[in-house]
């Protein structure tokens, strides 16, 4: 199922077609699964916006499909669905990470609207994640002296001040610079510091 996906892990399968109609009913698609032990055996899952992980189920519990599925690298929101009784255990999935827990019965609007929120945020840390592997590349591609030059640029030093320290021409410098700015995808030197400010360490 291609674009954006919730996906759907409970044994109780009135529960899973309950979901699943609910969600489509708001143009969101689902894909259902009867056990933790199914949804970690189809791993990688592409497209995979949301999870809501009951937290009882025959073989594995919810709180250790959740620990597998970090384990293994699946970074999708987990919302779990708890009985009562399993609210503690839902509170300390959400400190170990888990996006948030509905108890049931569920309110549909309300269930829909944590699906909606979890799939917002996913959405959003995907697109910093891209942008980070992006300016990773970008700074990969400059060369050495290219790099000295942007540490230099990035002080505030002019052409001239960046020439003297390394003991090149300014006209190198002024080429170098231009480079500098085309491989990193900006016009100025304040939008470079900009880039760059979302990486915990841009010029190593």
């Amino acid at each position: 199922m291609s674009g954006p996906t919730v996906h759907i892990v409970d044994d109780d399968a009135g529960i899973r077609d309950a979901l699943s109609w609910l969600l489509a009913s708001r143009g969101l698609a689902a894909v259902e699964w009867p056990s933790g032990e199914a949804i970690l055996a189809a791993l990688p899952l592409e497209d995979c916006a949301c999870i809501i992980l009951d937290v009882r189920m025959m073989g594995s519990s919810g709180p250790e499909v959740f620990d597998q599925l970090r384990a293994r690298g699946c970074l999708a929101p987990v919302i779990f669905l708890t009985g009562h009784a399993d609210v503690p255990v839902a509170v300390h999935a959400l400190k170990a990470g888990a996006f948030d827990f509905i108890e049931k019965p569920f309110n549909d609007n309300q269930i829909v609207d944590v699906v909606l929120a979890a799939m917002a945020t996913h959405a959003a840390r995907q697109a910093d994640a891209a942008q980070r592997r992006d300016l990773s590349d970008r700074l990969a591609a400059l060369s050495p002296r290219e790099t000295e030059v942007m540490r230099l640029m990035l002080t505030g030093s002019l052409n001239k001040q960046i020439a003297d320290t390394l003991g090149i021409a300014v006209r190198t410098v002024e080429v170098h610079r231009s480079r500098i700015l085309t491989k990193m995808g900006v016009r100025t030197a304040m939008e470079l510091a900009h880039a760059l400010s979302a990486s915990p360490d841009p010029v190593g």
